[in-house]
Order: C-alpha cells, then sequence, then structure tokens
C-alpha cells in the first residue's frame, strides 16, 4: 500500500489486500484450516451480506457507510497493528476524482462505473472492437447515431441517449488529454469501419477522427482487414494498473459489464490481442486505409 491511486484504484488495492487476508488468515480452531469463507467473514455483521463483501474484494464497493465493518474484518483476519489498520482506512476514504461519474450511474449498465474508474487510471489499454467503432474513438455524432438506432429495440428514451453521449464525451477527453498519457492500442475489425452509422458525413467525420487520434504519440490504432487469419468473435479490453493486477473486460448479452483479474483470463486475451496485431494492418496501412475511406 502507500502508492497514490484514484478512487478505483484504491478500492480495487483494498479489495485485493482484504481477499489475500481472509483467504490465508489464522485458523479459528486450534489444528483448523487456514483462511475463512465470505460467510464466516461476515457473521454477525447485520448490515455486510456475502454479496456485499465479494463486490468490495472485487474493487466495485467500498465500506463507506460503516468502516466499523472494516475494523471488525481485519481484526478477524488477525490485523491488529494500529498504523496498519489506519492505511486499509485510507484506501478505505472515497475521492473527488470521481465525483463526475456520479451524474452518470443511473445510465451506466451494471459493472460500468467500476470500469470507467479504473479505464481512467490505466497506464496502458489494448482494445478490440469487431463490428463498431470503439467508444474512446468516437465522435459526438457518431456515438449519437449508435445510440439513436439502438433505441426502438432497447426502449430508451432521448434524454437516455443525449446522457450516454455526454458520458461518452466525457470518458473519451479524460483518457486522451490525462496529464500522464495513458498508452492506448486500437484494433478495428474492418466491419466496424464499413459499417454504416448515421449518413456519410457522420461516417467521414468519424475517419477523419480516428486518423486523428491515430497520429497521437500515446496511440496505435490498427484494421483488422476482411482475410484470412485468427480473429476474436467478442470485444474486449485489457487494462495494464501498474502495481495492480492487470484486468480484462468484456460486455455481455445483457449490456453489463464484467472483469477479471485472474492471471489465466488476462493471458488468454492478451494471446488474442498479440495474435490479431499480425494479422492487422500496420499503423501507416491503417492510416491510408482510413484516408481513403474518409475519400468516398
Amino acid at each position: 500500500m502507500g502508492a497514490k491511486r484514484g478512487a478505483s484504484g484504491r478500492r480495487l488495492e483494498l479489495g485485493i489486500q482484504l481477499r489475500q487476508l481472509r483467504e490465508n488468515c489464522p485458523a479459528i480452531e486450534p489444528h483448523g484450516a487456514r483462511g475463512l469463507t465470505r460467510k464466516e467473514a461476515i457473521r454477525g455483521l447485520k448490515d455486510l451480506s456475502e454479496a456485499s463483501l465479494a463486490r468490495i474484494e472485487h474493487g466495485e464497493l467500498n465500506f463507506r457507510r460503516n468502516v466499523g465493518n472494516l475494523r471488525t474484518l481485519l481484526k478477524r483476519y488477525g490485523v491488529t497493528d494500529e498504523d496498519l489498520i489506519q492505511q486499509f482506512i485510507e484506501l478505505n476514504r472515497e475521492g473527488p476524482n470521481e465525483e463526475w461519474l456520479t451524474q452518470y450511474r443511473n445510465v451506466m449498465p451494471s459493472g460500468m462505473p467500476h470500469y470507467v474508474g479504473l479505464e481512467a487510471e490505466a497506464l496502458a489499454i489494448a482494445v478490440y472492437h469487431p463490428t463498431v467503432v470503439h467508444g474512446l474513438l468516437q465522435t459526438e455524432s457518431y456515438a449519437k447515431a449508435v445510440y439513436e438506432m439502438d433505441r426502438p429495440v432497447e426502449d430508451t428514451t432521448a434524454e437516455f441517449v443525449t446522457r450516454n453521449v455526454e458520458l461518452r464525451m466525457d470518458r473519451k477527453h479524460r483518457v486522451l488529454t490525462r496529464e500522464e498519457p495513458v498508452r492506448l492500442r486500437f484494433i478495428l475489425g474492418e466491419a466496424a469501419l464499413r459499417t454504416p452509422v448515421g449518413d456519410a458525413e457522420v461516417m467521414r467525420g468519424q475517419y477523419e477522427e480516428i486518423i486523428r487520434i491515430a497520429r497521437l504519440d500515446n496511440v496505435s490504432i490498427q484494421v483488422l482487414p476482411f482475410r484470412r487469419g485468427y480473429r476474436a468473435i467478442n470485444d474486449f479490453a485489457v487494462l495494464n494498473l501498474g502495481g495492480l493486477p492487470s484486468r480484462v473486460q468484456t460486455d455481455n448479452a445483457w449490456g453489463a459489464i464484467s472483469t477479471s483479474d485472474k492471471p489465466r483470463e488476462v493471458d488468454r486475451f492478451e494471446r488474442r490481442f498479440n495474435a490479431m496485431v499480425g494479422v492487422a494492418l500496420g499503423v501507416e496501412e491503417t492510416i491510408e486505409f482510413l484516408t481513403e475511406l474518409a475519400r468516398r
């Protein structure tokens, strides 16, 4: 502990530390097995459920409403040093850097606030999207056209579209203009660039925006063309969080966001991404490809 992190990073670090303590704490009974289950850990804590503890350990929640529960758990896990307890309490404190997310929480699917918070703190992000231009590359017009296309199916309102477009542009601005630039690597399927979204002007503006971003020093964008070679079916993102375990993010059919820091899962998706790097057009070829599309 001790590294300066934003609110999401602190929640994640707190969760990782607590999970490790729970799984390795001294046995309750003589000669018993080390560690506690979540059910055992929360016994007697009426306002803390197994599900809530799981979300805390995954970095999605903290003990904002009851720091006493944090102290109780630390005691059960064998932590008695007051300086160490205070370090955990400090990790548990809310930070100001995610206040901007609060206004959008009611329009975000499950898991997305957690992911967006981590996205803003990542050192590097590798993203693959086969069918739609990724949100961090979208123009406002393209993003609005995407949500408008979905409206009849998803039964959403004009207000919902407006708020989500604002969120997408806010996320994009924060990631691309960070004081310490994040290393961004994108692979876009050719279908993401050829599928019409909005009118020709919207698409032309989107191509020009991708070209602009592709020329930034910290960004690499490649197009995966329609040709033989490995390609993943579903979109995903891999986040390098520095001193914290890397995480992979995927979307499900219900629109929820899931993340995992299991090394096996992260390695699997990193292999997928690297396999597609070798099949995709090079960075300069991609800019040429996009320039040609913008001329049509």
